[in-house]
C-alpha cells in the first residue's frame, strides 16, 4: 500500500514538472524541495539500452556509462525558454561537483534530434558553461527513440508543439534532472530550473561512496 502511495505521490509530482516545461518556469524556492527527495530507488526505474552520439560524433550508449554516477536531463537547442537555464543549472552543479573532486558525468538528451547535430550540441554547450570534457550532449536517434526513453526510463513525456508558425519549433519535455548510479538505475530526481545545488552534489556524493 504504502509503495503504491509512493508510486501516485511521484506520478503527480512528475507531471507538475511537465506543466511546469509546457508553460513557464517554477517559483518554488530549492529549499521547499529538500523535505522529499524525490527518492525513486525503490520504484525501479531503470535506463533501457541505448545508443547514440555525443557532440564529438562520439558514439555512446549504457555500456559507456556503466560503473558511472550520471546526471541527466531533456533539451532542444531552439528553445525559448527553460533550455538554456536548465543547462546553466546543471553546468553550476558540473562545477560544484568538480570542486568536490567528486567523478561525475552529465548527459543531455536532444528532443529536436534532426535540427541538433553533434555541432549544433558543442556549441550550445559551450554557450552554457558545460565543460565538455565529462558532459555528453546526445542525438544520432530518431523523435519516437527518445519518446520511449523518456517514458520507459524517466517516466516523462515528450511531444511535439503545435504553433501554426514552421519557423517556430517547440517541445514539450519533462524539466527535471535525474541521478542515475551505476548500475542504471535512476534514482532520484531535481527541478531543473531551481535546483539545490548542495543537495545535489551530497546525492552524488553519496552515490559515488555505495560504489566503492
Amino acid at each position: 500500500m504504502i509503495h503504491k502511495t509512493k508510486c501516485l505521490f511521484v506520478c503527480v509530482l512528475i507531471l507538475s514538472f511537465f506543466i511546469v516545461a509546457c508553460s513557464r518556469p517554477s517559483t518554488n524556492p530549492p529549499e521547499q524541495q529538500t523535505a522529499a527527495q524525490n527518492d525513486v530507488t525503490d520504484l525501479n526505474w531503470q535506463v533501457p539500452d541505448f545508443q547514440a552520439v555525443d557532440q564529438t560524433n562520439k558514439t555512446v550508449t549504457k555500456d559507456t556509462l556503466k560503473g558511472k554516477v550520471w546526471l541527466t536531463h531533456f533539451l532542444f537547442t531552439r528553445c525559448p525558454n527553460i533550455c538554456p537555464p536548465m543547462t546553466a543549472n546543471l553546468a553550476r552543479v558540473q562545477k560544484a561537483v568538480e570542486k568536490e573532486g567528486i567523478p561525475a558525468t552529465m548527459v543531455s538528451f536532444t528532443v529536436d534530434p534532426e535540427h541538433d547535430k553533434s555541432d549544433v550540441l558543442k556549441k550550445f554547450g559551450e554557450d552554457h558553461g558545460a565543460n565538455l570534457t565529462n558532459w555528453h550532449f546526445l542525438t544520432g536517434y530518431s523523435f519516437e527513440y527518445i519518446q520511449k526513453i523518456a517514458t520507459d526510463a524517466f517516466k516523462g513525456q515528450v511531444s511535439k508543439v503545435n504553433t501554426n508558425d514552421p519557423k517556430t519549433v517547440l517541445f514539450n519535455h519533462p524539466s527535471q534532472f535525474y541521478l542515475v548510479d551505476q548500475t542504471g538505475k535512476v534514482r532520484k530526481f531535481y527541478d531543473g530550473l531551481k535546483p539545490n545545488v548542495k543537495q545535489l552534489v551530497a546525492d552524488v556524493k553519496q552515490l559515488e561512496q555505495e560504489g566503492k
